[in-house]
């Protein structure tokens, strides 16, 4: 299982930090890889606004932003993420979903 945290930087991108389930994205390592302030936690309304999905349901690609993705994440065949709606999930090989979402490769993790 993973879990994206989506962020705000101080222009108002978007960021999702793709991390395993029982791991906590750090938005100081976040904002180290992509040499800026650090970001803020998105709020409910931003996050649909920014994904079209809500919070809780929110897949590892599929929109626009910038995707970090833990290497403790790749380490992994498939991955389990949000489907769209907090009640459900998508499986999804590691390749796909690195071709899809575009992500940078990088520790996110606490």
């Amino acid at each position: 299982l993973v879990k994206n945290i989506c962020m705000v930087d101080q222009v108002g991108r978007l960021i999702v930090a793709v991390v395993k389930g029982e791991d906590r994205a750090s938005t100081s390592r976040v904002s180290k890889a992509l040499n800026i302030e650090r970001p803020r936690l998105a709020n409910e309304k931003e996050v649909l606004e920014g994904t079209g999905y809500p919070a809780g349901g929110v897949p590892s690609f599929g929109f626009e932003a910038i995707f970090l993705v833990d290497p403790r994440v790749t380490e992994l065949e498939y991955v389990y993420t949000g489907g769209g709606s907090p009640n459900s999930l998508v499986k999804i090989k590691i390749e796909d979903l690195l071709r899809l979402n575009r992500g940078k490769i990088v520790r996110v993790r606490k």
